[in-house]
């Protein structure tokens, strides 16, 4: 099992404020950590997050470039439950650009079961209905290894989308041996986890992921790493 740290939160009352007898004080809502994208390199394998790993638990990413890397504002937050990665992924990813839903809300609309989120084309669809128009497409990685063609419109796909604000979705299988970093190295991991930005110079993605295996939330991995992970399922672009 992996470990579930909760973060501190401080709490503060206002400077002169009076106890009323008789009257509860509301407590302050807890503040929503920050994560701070450019206190980090780019290189494959470097956490930005880590230890946040109850369930529901959120994180803000604040959008922003350093060189030729760019990344989106996020609102992060841990999978409630064991197969909510999906709704958790397409939660992360409207989080860009609206105010999101619940994951349950999501997971009600994505078709989700104990056995999770069946393909990639649910979560398109729910996205372009979330969000109003048809952005978003089904993009399928069959061939594993992927082909040429398939590597060179996945990464268009991560710079075109994400410099017009729109994360990625990518629905992933990770076999002992290939894996991000944290995940359980003698299992093999279907997952969805989302993709909010790149960094041109060094080929690595940035990844939110709602499992938060390991303790790890967000973090970079390699583009070719990515495109081994996705095949034979495919992405949301």
């Amino acid at each position: 099992m992996r470990a579930r740290l909760v973060p501190a939160t401080i709490a503060a009352l206002t400077l002169g404020a009076l106890l009323v007898p008789g009257t509860a004080q509301a407590s302050p809502a807890p503040a929503v950590p920050v994560v701070d994208v450019r206190a980090h390199d780019s290189t494959a394998g470097t956490a930005l997050a880590s230890g946040y790993g109850e369930p529901g638990t959120k994180l803000r990413v604040d959008a922003g470039r350093a060189g030729d890397a760019r990344w989106l504002e996020i609102d992060y937050q841990v999978q409630q439950t064991g197969y909510w990665c999906g709704p958790a992924a397409t939660r992360i990813a409207l989080s860009a650009r609206t105010a999101a839903p619940s994951q349950g809300e999501l997971a009600a609309q994505l078709g989700t079961t104990e056995a999770g989120t069946d393909h990639i084309g649910q979560v398109t669809a729910v996205l372009n209905a979330r969000l109003g128009g048809g952005w978003y497409e089904t993009k399928e990685m069959p061939n594993d290894p992927p082909t040429q063609a398939q590597r060179d419109l996945l990464w268009h796909d991560i710079v075109f989308d994400i410099d017009r604000n729109y994360p990625l979705v990518a629905n992933i299988v990770a076999p002992p041996g290939n894996q991000p970093p944290g995940y359980p190295p003698d299992q093999t991991i279907y997952h969805y986890f989302t993709v909010f930005g790149y960094d041109a110079v060094d080929r690595t993605v940035l990844i939110a992921d709602p499992a938060s295996f390991g303790g790890n939330q967000i973090y970079w991995i390699s583009f070719d790493q990515l495109a081994t992970l996705i095949p034979p399922k495919g992405y949301s672009a």
